[in-house]
């Protein structure tokens, strides 16, 4: 599934510039996440990609530059307004409520997005994709091992179905079968029409689902385009003389 050349843009920051107190992360920033697309950001610890993904969700504000959700102004407004226009954000790590039950779990943002009549079948929808789920429904999340707790945290965003996902190295710490799955499954969300942004520093698996990428070095977008590009090479694997 790729996204049409013309696609409404559903994410964009257009110039930003944002840091915490006195350190700057992020400089002149600009990315574009169109309708049903994929995006991934790319580039090594350190060099502001989570900074991206928390200002493009609310958490941080910029000093300067925008932060556009299908076409509105979303710059200074608070990380529930962003949830509520359709900006999901999975974070690296284990983002579950480990002493709750994976029901438990699932049915806080079902019943918020759908209500309680239509909490029964967002968990059935749930447990269709996730069987493994269904089997530990009474078992606390944290004492399911990382690759499952990140699947656990994938369900949620594909019963959903927001706008946007951002997907922050989510293969952070796992095994490559699990790697694996984890990208199939960010393939089926994207199927069902939610467009993407994968932050990842392992980018074999971001580079297959990507239509387009944004490379990110010291807080500064250096390429920004088609994945397969000799430019692109050059700026996911620089020359040893190329680096400063």
């Amino acid at each position: 599934m790729t996204a049409a050349p013309d696609a409404e843009a559903v994410l964009e920051l257009n110039g930003v510039t944002a840091g915490y107190r006195q350190f700057k992360a992020l400089s002149d920033v600009s990315l574009r996440v169109e309708a049903a697309s994929a995006v991934a950001l790319i580039g090594p610890n350190g060099v502001g990609k989570t900074s991206v993904a928390r200002v493009a969700t609310g958490l941080v504000t910029p000093s300067s530059g925008s932060v556009m959700v299908k076409g509105a102004d979303m710059t200074g407004r608070p990380a529930h307004e962003f949830a509520r226009a359709g900006i999901a954000h999975a974070p690296e790590g284990r983002s579950v409520f480990a002493t709750l039950t994976v029901e438990e779990n699932l049915t806080l943002p079902f019943r918020q997005r759908f209500g309680r009549s239509g909490l029964a079948g967002a968990l059935d929808e749930a447990y269709e994709h996730f069987p493994f789920l269904r089997v530990r429904r009474r078992q606390n999340a944290g004492s399911l091992s990382g690759g499952e707790q990140r699947m656990l945290t994938l369900a949620r965003v594909l019963v959903i179905k927001p706008t946007v996902l951002i997907a922050d190295e989510l293969s952070l710490g796992l095994a490559p079968i699990v790697t694996h799955e984890v990208y199939r499954v960010l393939a089926q969300i994207r199927s069902a029409g939610t467009a993407l942004l994968v932050i990842e520093q392992h980018i074999d698996h971001a580079l297959a689902l990507a239509d387009r990428i944004v490379v990110l070095e010291r807080g500064h977008v250096t390429y920004s385009g088609d994945p397969y590009s000799p430019e692109a090479t050059a700026a996911v694997f620089p020359r040893d003389e190329d680096l400063p």
